[in-house]
């Protein structure tokens, strides 16, 4: 895989996960393309999950997880002691497996963060456009003040990716985000994510195959060890790892022979 330096937004080098002694994924290499989307995919188990949250230093608040290796972001160090994660994690926004508003209206869920960063700009404005890159406004814009718990699951879900883009990050990662939604919400979902890839770069962890294969531009296949311990196998572009992979521990995933 021959990228230009100047096209990534993420690149990890040697990255190794380890809760207390024990590794969770080890020595993993990364490249991440701006304004594109990569999935994550493999067995349960094999910290898919773990490598996403290093990439905003999620795994901090862990309190046996450390990170070895370099994660580089934007060419800088994520783990720098210079670095502060709060600021972080607002440039590299996270929405989780199963939708999470918090029990405020629609209008205070888009609006917690942006108050917290002291945002003195025209809110009403902010929260509109939020909802808009989110594909909700057209759904909400009559009952703002309504609790953001009264949306349907994939609403909940889209309010999450519009409460994450109200701090204007670059980098979004998603944690199975359409796991809990029906088939409608994650096709709505999907669509959104192919739009949002035009202004930010995306991760995502999904098991779903299908999902992987429709959205994203590249795949990063990983596993687990008989320690249990993650490994990356292979990375690629999403239509050469789907059709014509490297590895045959891939093509027997993929195709649903182990995993």
């Amino acid at each position: 895989m021959v990228q230009a330096a100047t096209d990534l937004i993420i690149e990890a080098t040697g990255v190794s996960v380890y809760y207390a002694d024990k590794p969770a994924v080890k020595d993993i290499n990364l490249d991440i393309e701006r304004n594109r989307i990569t999935a994550l995919i493999g067995p349960s188990g094999c910290g898919k999950t773990t490598l996403l949250r290093s990439f905003n230093r999620m795994n901090d608040l862990v309190p046996i997880a450390r990170t070895e290796g370099r994660i580089l972001f934007e060419g800088e160090d994520l783990y720098s002691p210079f670095v502060d994660p709060t600021e972080i994690r607002y440039k590299i926004g996270m929405v989780f497996q199963r939708p999470n508003p918090f029990p405020k209206s629609i209008y205070d869920n888009i609006a917690f963060g942006p108050r917290i960063n002291g945002f003195r700009g025209n809110m009403d404005e902010l929260v509109e456009r939020s909802l808009r890159g989110a594909a909700l406004w057209d759904e909400v814009k009559d009952r703002l003040r309504a609790s953001g718990l009264s949306l349907s699951g994939g609403q909940q879900q889209r309010l999450c990716i519009a409460r994450t883009l109200a701090v204007e990050p670059t980098v979004i990662l998603m944690d199975e985000p359409c796991s809990a939604l029906d088939p409608i919400a994650t096709l709505a979902i999907e669509d959104l994510m192919r739009e949002l890839s035009q202004r930010y770069s995306i991760i995502i962890v999904t098991h779903n195959m299908q999902q992987a294969a429709r959205v994203s531009d590249y795949t990063a296949f990983i596993t687990a060890d008989e320690r249990r311990v993650g490994e990356l196998v292979e990375y690629g572009a999403t239509g050469q790892i789907f059709t014509n992979p490297n590895d045959v521990r891939t093509e027997a995933y993929i195709t649903g022979r182990f995993g």
